[in-house]
């Protein structure tokens, strides 16, 4: 994978980027930028998986509805100044993808935090917006919606997206971010390893 080519794409779109070899120094990474916040997180295997929560909360108010599920949490996560998350794909040329059920973590990721950092394992890397697009509703939602356990025949098999009806689908809003929104930072955390769905 060329993270030079990028990189440089991402930057080029306004973008801050970086890049670590390992989990544990994109964490360290954070824990020693981020000092006495208020930050928001959204729901992400990846975030789980880097153990950022446990690491963040030690120096910084962490909220984050994946420990205490309730719409008052998300609410209030959407007040933060810092909002962490990962993404369902991105390109090579510079997109990220996102599909979400609320609407917090897509709504979190267009407007109102002051910096938004995605975490990006190297699986979630795609050559073109089509491929970011199959891989977030035939990879991540179906894996996701299994994680969950909602009533929808993506979750039955965790394999691809049925397009469904059920009540409980998941799938209910996708963005396209091309550009950070005006007047937001979006710093996009580059790990070469395999990480969430």
């Amino acid at each position: 994978m060329n993270y030079t080519e990028i990189r440089k794409n991402f930057e080029k779109h306004g973008f801050i980027t970086n890049l670590f070899a390992k989990k544990e120094e994109a964490t360290e990474y954070l824990s020693n930028k981020l000092q006495g916040r208020a930050i928001g997180f959204g729901g992400s295997v990846t975030l789980k998986e880097l153990g950022l929560y446990e690491a963040l909360q030690q120096n910084n108010v962490v909220i984050w509805h994946n420990k205490v599920a309730s719409l008052e949490i998300r609410q209030l996560a959407s007040h933060a100044s810092i909002y962490i998350t990962s993404a369902n794909a991105v390109t090579e040329s510079g997109e990220i993808v996102n599909i979400d059920g609320t609407g917090n973590r897509v709504a979190m990721t267009s407007f109102h935090p002051e910096t938004c950092y995605y975490i990006i394992g190297k699986n979630k890397v795609t050559k073109n917006l089509e491929q970011a697009i199959d891989r977030s509703k035939n990879v991540a939602a179906p894996l996701n919606a299994k994680r969950l356990g909602v009533k929808t025949p993506c979750a039955v098999n965790g394999d691809k997206c049925y397009h469904c009806n059920s009540p409980e689908r998941i799938c209910r809003i996708t963005t396209i971010i091309e550009r950070p929104p005006l007047g937001m930072n979006c710093e996009v955390i580059f790990i070469d390893e395999e990480l969430g769905y």
